[in-house]
Order: C-alpha cells, then structure tokens, then sequence
C-alpha cells in the first residue's frame, strides 16, 4: 500500500540502488559527452570563419589595384568579399555564444551535479550502513539467545539427573538447581534483548526502506530530471544559437545580390573608353600618289635634302667666322649626288627617330627607368589632362586644410589678444608662419600644374574634318612643299598608346647626360639677315651662357626670327645686332597670323 502511495518514483527501485548509481553517473557522463561535442562544433565554426576571412583577405584589392572600384562589376565584387567577411563575423559569433551560453554552463553545471550526486548517495551508503550494522547486531542478539535456551536446556537436564540420582548429595542437587535457574534467567535475559533488537531492527528496516531511502531516491529522481531537462534546454540552445544569426546572414546574402544586381555593362564599357581615351586625331587618308608622271626631288625646306643645312655646309668649308648654335650635329657629310627615289625612300623608313630636344631624352630615361615623370607627360594627351585636373584638385584640397587651419588659428589668437588669461598670442605666430609657407608651397606647384595642364589642352587637338594623310617622300614637278610646325618634340613622339616611340642608344643616352650640347658652326656673315616671324616674352630668366645662345631676363619682350624645330630651342632678336637661341620652354611665343599657322606655346 505504502508503495502504491507513493507512485512513480524511485523508491519503487529501493532494491537496485547500485543500479540507480549506474545510471546517473552514464547521465553525467553523457552531459560531458554532450559539452565536448558542442565544444568541438565551436571549434569548427571559428576554424571556417579564419578560413573565410583569410579567403575575404587574400583577394581584397591592394593598393596597386585601387582603379579596379571604378568599374561596377570589379566594385560588386569587393563588395560581396565585405559581406563574406561579415559572414565569417556571425560563424565567429556562433562560436562565442556556444562557449558562453553552453559549453561554460554545462562545465559548471556537470561540477554540481556531480558534487551532489555524491552528496545523495554518501546519505544512501550511510542509511544502508546502518540497517547493515543494525542486522548484524540483531544476528548476535540471536545467535545469543539461542546460546542461552542451549544451555538453559543442557543445566535443566542435568539437575534432573541430579534430583533422581539417590546417590548425589543433596548439597550437590542443590547446586544443580541454581545452576540451572541461572541458565534460565540468561536465556530469559538474552530472549528479552533478541526481541528488543528484533523490534528495533525492524523500526530501523521500516525507516531506511520508507523513508531515508526513498528520500534519497526522490533527490535522485529530482537531480536526474533537472539533468534531462537541462540537457533539453542545451539542445535548444544549440540551435537558437544558429537560429539568431539566420537574419544578418539573410541581410549579407542580399547585400551580396543587390551588389551583383547593381553591375552594369553600359557603364563599365563607358567607363573603360573615359579611362583609355588618348585623345589623338585618328589620321587622315593616304593621297593617291602618281607615278605616271616624271617625278623629281624639290629641294625646300622641307623635303629630304635641306638646303640650308647644305649651304651653311659649304660655308663652314669657306674657312670663314665660326659660330656654334645648339643641338645640331659638327661633321655634316657633304652634299652627295642624287640618288634613286627608292634608296631616300628606304632609309627614312629603317632609320630610327632621332631625339631632338633634352626634355624628351629625360622623359625617354625616366620611363626606362621605371619612374613616371611629374607632368605625366608619358601619357596620352587626354588621360595626361585627367591626371593632371585631379593633381590640381588634391592640391587644392590641401590648400583649403591649410587656409582653414590658419584661419583657425587667427581667430585662435584674436581671442588670445582680448583674453590673454586663455594663453600667448605669440605662440600661435610659428604655426602661422608655417602654414604660410606651407600655403605658398602648395599654391607654387598648383601654378606650376595648371600651366602644364593649360600647356595640354593647348595641344589637344579639335574635332573637325579628318586630315588628309600627305606623303613627302615624292612630289611632283608643279606641287608646293608642304609646310609644318612642330610646336613641340615630345607631342609628336607620342603614341596613341601612351608611350614613346623613339629608340636611343646607351652611348647617346650616356653621351648626352655627361657631355655639353654640341654645336654646329656656320657663317653667320654671308646670311641675310632673317625676318620675324613674331614676339615672346620671357617666363624665366636665362643666362645664356654657351656660344650662340642669348641672355634673357624675365619678362623681357624679344622678336622671333626662327621658331622652335623640334630641337627645344627658339631663335629670337634683342636689336639688329644681338641675337640667339633660347629655350623654348623658358618663353611665351606668339606668332604672326600668316606665320607658319600662328601657333602660341609655351
């Protein structure tokens, strides 16, 4: 009945306490298991999101890569590596909430339950002890009592052989008697301690098996099932942990949808012409050339044979005044007979371009060398104006830093000079005097960019009709030399490409870094004197000190009489007596209108 009482329960399992003990230390055991497994999935969440960052990492653009972001499907894509790596975040997220709100609960959950499952059956072992030494007493009790009646029996016996004996004293039978009620009264004694110990044995056994021992079952029962349930609300855990990252992973999978929606062909082709765009004038047609007609050499300033460079030949060989003038090869070979078409033909062809000016020999060295120049003169016309306009603006930026911080720092010292309490006004003055500097510095080299890009757009070509592509090598009897200006030497070594087209050797490379400009000697006696064919006003100051080149001051008006030929240098007049050759980059040309197209340069 007491059993049926007391339902479903542990107690019911009173004889299988060794069982039981089994039982919650494999429960124990699987927590631990349960806590390693969700200790190693940790670990695996925080191994693929190092591997995912690592990925996200290795392909991020450097620095060297920067113009990738001006194309959308490049910017998609650095995008969608963003978005991995805050997809590893959340694995590594996972992994931190597994560790704090599992793998540390359980640890220190598995210490307790262990603490007090030891606690309860150390009270079951000593209730169960007790009911042990309470049994063995009963059986000493017994096995006492049943000594007792043994010999209580034996002395009974004996004192009634001693009554019926005639022979026998009666001291002797008296002394039988005693004896024999003694033994009685022991085994009275020791029948009266069995039952006492029989009564309490049983109060003990009733105790241990309806009460202590079901108490420690119902603990054990209770510890087991806040094991099991703990062991649930893990598991749920377990998959909240996943289930709470779900949306933020959702929100970088479309961010990394909406980036590769967001590419658009039409703006990166756009894109990839604005960045490649040379602005060069593509050329013109080829003239149909007749060879029907007797063909023969005009000698003129611009065909193969120059005239002039002949003439100041044969006045060199005259043996009379020598001047030398700049850039022009000494020991011209003298005037050879006419030669076959096909031959001048052949060799203007396989000769290579020379370079005509030290600007484009620097340009040529610093482009071998793997250095771009400052006014990104290696570049096309067009890409040279973009990167020269955003040269302008980055420094401009940086003008506007420093005028705000000097106006800053005024207002900084007018509140100085009202409340000198608040600080010196004197020590703002080195920083204003810094800034100042630092302010004309940068306003200098935002002058200096903005002539080289003045000096860019000047060059770039106008769209117009297409130019008729001319050939030089052959005219007619009756066709009119064509005549050209080469306003500078590096523009027409550019290529569509970017890059130059000539070829130096090393010996002239060298030559010209380490040796002075050669010269060139004519007679200056037997020329007419030239016209001027313009004006130039000096930009910068020139010493002029090598033979055939003139003094010139800055801001100095002269008169043109030669212009520049590709050599980097320009002939102008002081008077009628005073003469030279200057820099072509250290003045301001302006041509007459009916001179040679009426180019100005700088």
């Amino acid at each position: 009945m007491v059993e049926e009482k007391m339902g479903e329960c542990f107690s019911q399992t009173k004889d299988q306490f060794d069982n039981l003990e089994k039982h919650t230390l494999w429960g124990i055991d699987f927590v631990e298991k349960y806590t390693k497994f969700v200790k190693e999935r940790s670990e695996i969440e925080l191994n693929y999101a190092r591997q995912i960052r690592n990925l996200s990492k290795k392909y991020q653009p450097k620095k060297k890569d920067e113009d990738e972001n001006k194309y959308t499907w490049c910017r998609a894509f650095h995008s969608t590596l963003n978005e991995l790596n805050d997809y590893a975040g959340q694995h590594e997220l996972i992994a931190e909430n597994m560790t704090s709100q599992i793998i540390a609960e359980l640890t220190r959950y598995t210490q307790e339950l262990k603490t007090e499952r030891k606690s309860h059956f150390h009270d079951g072992r000593k209730a169960q002890q007790q009911v042990e030494a309470s049994w063995k007493q009963l059986e000493s009790c017994k096995r006492k009592f049943e000594r007792d009646c043994k010999e209580a029996d034996r002395a009974q016996q004996y004192f009634e052989r001693m009554d019926a004996d005639i022979n026998v004293t009666k001291a002797e039978v008296e002394k039988a008697r005693q004896q024999a009620q003694m033994r009685h009264q022991m085994a009275s004694d020791s029948k009266n301690e069995y039952s006492s110990y029989l009564q309490k044995f049983n109060q003990e056994q009733n105790e241990h098996y309806y009460t202590i021992i079901p108490n420690v079952f119902q603990k054990l029962q209770t510890m087991e099932e806040k094991r099991i349930e703990r062991m649930g609300d893990s598991l749920k855990t377990f998959a909240d942990v996943d289930r709470q990252i779900l949306p933020i992973i959702g929100k970088c999978l479309d961010e990394m949808t909406q980036s590769a929606e967001s590419i658009d062909s039409k703006t990166d082709s756009s894109q990839v012409i604005e960045s490649y765009k040379s602005g060069f004038e593509p050329p013109g047609d080829v003239e149909f050339e007749d060879y029907g007609l007797p063909m023969k050499r005009t000698v003129s300033e611009t065909s193969l044979t120059n005239s002039r460079s002949d003439n100041k030949a044969d006045r060199s060989s005259k043996g009379k005044s020598k001047t030398i003038w700049p850039f022009i090869k000494k020991n011209k070979t003298p005037k050879q007979s006419k030669e076959p078409l096909s031959h001048r033909f052949n060799d203007l062809v396989t000769s290579k371009p020379k370079i005509h000016c030290l600007r484009s020999l620097r340009r040529g060295l610093s482009l071998k060398l793997g250095s771009n120049p400052e006014d990104f003169s290696h570049l096309p016309p067009e890409q040279r104006r973009k990167k020269l306009q955003a040269k302008i603006d980055d420094i401009n930026k940086d003008v506007q830093k420093e005028m705000d911080q000097r106006d800053a720092l005024t207002k900084m010292k007018e509140v100085y000079v009202k409340n000198p309490q608040m600080g010196d006004p004197n020590s703002v003055d080195p920083r204003l005097a810094e800034i100042a500097q630092n302010i004309e510095k940068l306003q200098a080299e935002a002058q200096k960019f903005e002539a080289w890009l003045a000096e860019v757009e000047g060059r770039m070509p106008v769209k117009s009709d297409p130019p008729r592509r001319t050939s030089t090598l052959f005219e007619t009897q009756n066709s009119t030399p064509p005549t050209t200006t080469n306003n500078n030497c590096a523009q027409d070594r550019e290529s569509p490409d970017g890059s130059y087209t000539e070829e130096q050797s090393t010996e002239v490379q060298s030559k010209v870094q380490t040796e002075p400009p050669e010269f060139d000697e004519f007679d200056d006696a037997d020329e007419d004197m030239l016209p001027t064919i313009g004006t130039c006003k000096a930009l910068y100051p020139f010493e002029g000190s090598n033979e055939g080149t003139i003094a010139v001051a800055e801001g100095e008006l002269l008169y043109v009489i030669e212009e520049d030929k590709g050599d980097g240098w320009t002939r102008v007049r002081r008077n009628e007596e005073e003469e030279g050759y200057v820099p072509t980059s250290y003045v301001e040309v302006f041509l007459d209108s009916n001179a040679k197209g009426a180019i100005t340069y700088i």
